[in-house]
C-alpha cells in the first residue's frame, strides 16, 4: 500500500501533533488549543488542551450560522407508531435543543452536573443528548431495555441532577411502560435525582409525581431557550457505561475537542459522506454507534442522520430497510451483522429489495461483532455495492480498523475488517508484551497514546482505567480481543479474552450473568458462557449446580433463572437456556474452564486441559449440551 491511506496513515504516527492539528482546524473553537497532544501525565494523555469549544455548537449552530440551517438534519422514522415521520432542519433541531437546555437550566442544571437519559429511539432523546452538550452538562443514556437494578447502578456512578425519560417504549407488538422501571431503579438507588422529566407517549401515559416528575411538554411550552455554554476541551461530554467483568459500573468518559475532531474526520475519510448527505446508523442511542453515528458525527459533518424506530425485521417485514433507503434518500448504511443476518433469513433471495429504488445508496458498513464472511458473502451479492466490515469499541468511540473508502478503497478480505486507521498503531502481542510473527494470533492492542475521540479514563475511576486496559501489556491499550494481521497488514479479529460476550452486537458480561443466576435460592455454583449463534452472533447459557437436597423438577428452575435474568439484565441479554449439571469442570486451583465449554459448544477443536480436576466432567457438560440442542456436542469429542 502506497497511496492516500498509506501517506495519511504513515503521518498520523510519525507526526501526530502536525497531523490531529491540522485535522482539527475543521472545528470551530472558542479559544485555540495550547497543545495538541498533551502527554504531561503519561498515561493520561489528553488532546487539544487549553482549547475551550461547545460540541452542540459545531453539531447546530455552526450550520446555521453559515447559511445552511434550512438543511435537514434529522429524520425520525417510526413504523412501530404508524408510521410516524418528523424531519427537523438544523434550525429546527437548534430552536428544540436550545429549548430543552433552557428546561434543563431551569431545574438547576449547570456545566459539569450528570443527566442520566433513560430513553427509546426518539428525536428527543437526541434533542437531550444536545441539550446536555450545549449546558456543558456530562450526559449518560442508558439503553431503555435495561431493567431496574441495571439502571440503579448508573444512577449511583454518575449522580445525576436529573433523569430524563419517556413513559413507554414501543416494540414490534408490545408497549414497554418505562416510568415503573425508572421508579424502581430511584427506589433501588442511594443517590436521588432532584426531579425527573418524562415525554409522554400515547401508547402508554405515565402517571407522575406532582413536583417530581415533569412533563416534557409543559416544559417546554414555557422554556426560555439557553446559549452555548464553553467548556474546556478536555472537560467531559459524556459517560457510558459498558459491560465489565464484575458487577462494578464502569463509566466510558468523552471528552469535547478530541471526540469532535476525530468524529468529523470519520465522515469524509473513513465514511466518504460530505454535507448534505444522508447518513444512517441503524442503531440504538443507548449504544456507543448511536453516540458517535447517530447523533454527534452526522451533525458535526452537516449531515442528515436518521432516527428508526423500528426493526430489521417485522415492521413490517424484511424489506424494512430497503424502505428507509429509497424513501430517506440515504446514501451510507451503517448496522451490525445480526440486522443483515435476520434479513438474509427472512429474505434469503433479496426479492423485497427489487421493490425499491435504491440509486442513492453506495455503501454498507458493518460492526458491532465480527462479519462472518458468509453475511459479507450474501450482503455483497444482494447489494452490488462495497460492504465494509469494520472493527470498533465502546471504548475508542470509533473504527480502530477499517477500509477508510474515503481515502482509499482497499481490497476486500472476507473475515478482515481490513487495516489499522490513520491514528491507531495497532500491534499484536505475546504474552511478554512482543510482537508476535506475521500470522500468528496474539492479542490486539493499540500502542499509546491512543488517538484523540477515545476514552481518557473511567468515570472517577482513574485506577481501574490503568488496570483494566493498560496495565497487561505496558505501553499499550489493551483491547480484550485476539486475533492477527496477515502480510498486507490486513487485521483479523478471532475471539474476545475476557469474558464478556457480543450478542446482536451488545457487549454483555457472562460475568454479571453469572452474579444473577449465584441469586436463586437453590443455586450452588454456576457458569455462563457465550456460544455461537447464526443469527445473533453469540448466545449466553448458564450451567448451574443445584445445592444438596433440592428436589423439585429442573424445569422450574431453570424457567425461574431466565426470568431473573431477564428482570435484573433485561430482555437484551437473550438468556433463554439454563441446564442443570451435577458439577462444573475446574482446573486444580478451582477455576471454571468456561473457554472449553465454549469450545465444545462450538464444536471447536479443544485440548483436555492438563490442568482439569476430573476428566469425566466434560462428558456430563456434552450430554447437557445435547439435551438442549448442541447436538454435534457429543461427536466434537
Amino acid at each position: 500500500m502506497s497511496g492516500e491511506y498509506q501517506k495519511a496513515y504513515d503521518r498520523s504516527i510519525n507526526d501526530p501533533n502536525g497531523f490531529w492539528g491540522e485535522v482539527a482546524e475543521d472545528i470551530v473553537w472558542i479559544k485555540k488549543w495550547d497543545k495538541v497532544l498533551d502527554d504531561s501525565n503519561v498515561p493520561f494523555y489528553r488532546w487539544f488542551t487549553g482549547g475551550v469549544v461547545n460540541s452542540c455548537y459545531n453539531a447546530l449552530d455552526r450550520h446555521v450560522d453559515e447559511g445552511n440551517g434550512d438543511r435537514l438534519a434529522l429524520i425520525y422514522d417510526s413504523p412501530v407508531t404508524g408510521n410516524t415521520v418528523r424531519k427537523y432542519t438544523f434550525r429546527e433541531l437548534r430552536d428544540e435543543v436550545a429549548k430543552f437546555a433552557g428546561v434543563l437550566a431551569g431545574q438547576g442544571v449547570v456545566k459539569g452536573d450528570r443527566v442520566i437519559i433513560y430513553m427509546p429511539m426518539v428525536a428527543e432523546a437526541a434533542i437531550a443528548m444536545l441539550a446536555c452538550a450545549r449546558l456543558g452538562a456530562v450526559h449518560s443514556v442508558v439503553f431503555g431495555g435495561f431493567a431496574s437494578n441495571e439502571l440503579a447502578v448508573r444512577i449511583n456512578d454518575a449522580k445525576p441532577k436529573v433523569i430524563v425519560s419517556a413513559s413507554c417504549g414501543i416494540e414490534v407488538n408490545r408497549v414497554i411502560p418505562y416510568k415503573p422501571l425508572l421508579d424502581g431503579a430511584i427506589a433501588l438507588s442511594d443517590s436521588k435525582p432532584e426531579k425527573t422529566i418524562i415525554l409522554q407517549r400515547p401508547e402508554s401515559p405515565a402517571e407522575l409525581k406532582a413536583g417530581y416528575d415533569l412533563d416534557w411538554a409543559a416544559e417546554m411550552a414555557s422554556a426560555k431557550p439557553a446559549d452555548c455554554v464553553p467548556v474546556a476541551a478536555t472537560d467531559p461530554l459524556y459517560i457510558l457505561y459498558t459491560s465489565g467483568t464484575t458487577g462494578e459500573p464502569k463509566g466510558v468518559v468523552r471528552d469535547n475537542g478530541g471526540h469532535m475532531v476525530a468524529l468529523k474526520w470519520t465522515m469524509k475519510n473513513i465514511y466518504n459522506v460530505k454535507p448534505g448527505d444522508v447518513f444512517w446508523a441503524a442503531s440504538d442511542v443507548g449504544w456507543v454507534v448511536g453516540h458517535s453515528y447517530i447523533v454527534y458525527a452526522p451533525l458535526f459533518n452537516g449531515n442528515t442522520t436518521i432516527f428508526y424506530e423500528g426493526k430489521p425485521v417485522g415492521t413490517p417485514d424484511a424489506g424494512a430497510f430497503w424502505r428507509l433507503i429509497a424513501e430517506h434518500n440515504v446514501k451510507v448504511l451503517f448496522t451490525a451483522p445480526t440486522a443483515f443476518r435476520a434479513i438474509k433469513r427472512e429474505d434469503p433471495n433479496a426479492l423485497l429489495m427489487k421493490n425499491y429504488d435504491l440509486s442513492k445508496f453506495t455503501t454498507l458498513y458493518l460492526a458491532g461483532e465480527r462479519t462472518d464472511p458468509d453475511t459479507l458473502e450474501w450482503a455483497m451479492k444482494a447489494l452490488d455495492r462495497p460492504v465494509i466490515d469494520h472493527w470498533w469499541q465502546t471504548e475508542t468511540g470509533w473504527a480502530i480498523a477499517a477500509n477508510c473508502m474515503g481515502l482509499e478503497q482497499l481490497p476486500v478480505k472476507p473475515g478482515s475488517p481490513t487495516v489499522p486507521v490513520p491514528g491507531w498503531d495497532v500491534h499484536v502481542l505475546d504474552e511478554t508484551c512482543n510482537d508476535v510473527k506475521r500470522g500468528d494470533i496474539g492479542a490486539i492492542c493499540v500502542k499509546l497514546p491512543l488517538p484523540p475521540g477515545t476514552l481518557p479514563t473511567l468515570y472517577n475511576n482513574d485506577e481501574r482505567y490503568k488496570k483494566s486496559y493498560l496495565s497487561e501489556y505496558p505501553g499499550h491499550y489493551a483491547t480484550a480481543d485476539a486475533g492477527f494481521m496477515d502480510e498486507d497488514g490486513y487485521v483479523y479479529i478471532m475471539a474476545r479474552t475476557d469474558d464478556v460476550i457480543n450478542v446482536a452486537g451488545h457487549r454483555l458480561s457472562t460475568g454479571g450473568m453469572e452474579e444473577v443466576l449465584a441469586k436463586h435460592p437453590d443455586v450452588a455454583e454456576c457458569a455462563v458462557v457465550g456460544v455461537a449463534d447464526s443469527f445473533k452472533g453469540q448466545l449466553p447459557v448458564g450451567f448451574v449446580c443445584l445445592k444438596a437436597g433440592v428436589d423439585r423438577p429442573y424445569e422450574d428452575i431453570t424457567k425461574e433463572l431466565v426470568q431473573m435474568v431477564r428482570e435484573q439484565i433485561g430482555a437484551v441479554a437473550a438468556f433463554k437456556q439454563a441446564v442443570v449439571v451435577d458439577r462444573l469442570p475446574k482446573t486444580r486451583s478451582g477455576k471454571i474452564l468456561r473457554g472449553t465449554i465454549q469450545k465444545i459448544a462450538d464444536n471447536e477443536p479443544w485440548k483436555m486441559p492438563a490442568t482439569i480436576d476430573d476428566p469425566a466432567i466434560l462428558d456430563e457438560i456434552k450430554d447437557a449440551l445435547t439435551g438442549i440442542g448442541y447436538s454435534d456436542a457429543r461427536k466434537g469429542a
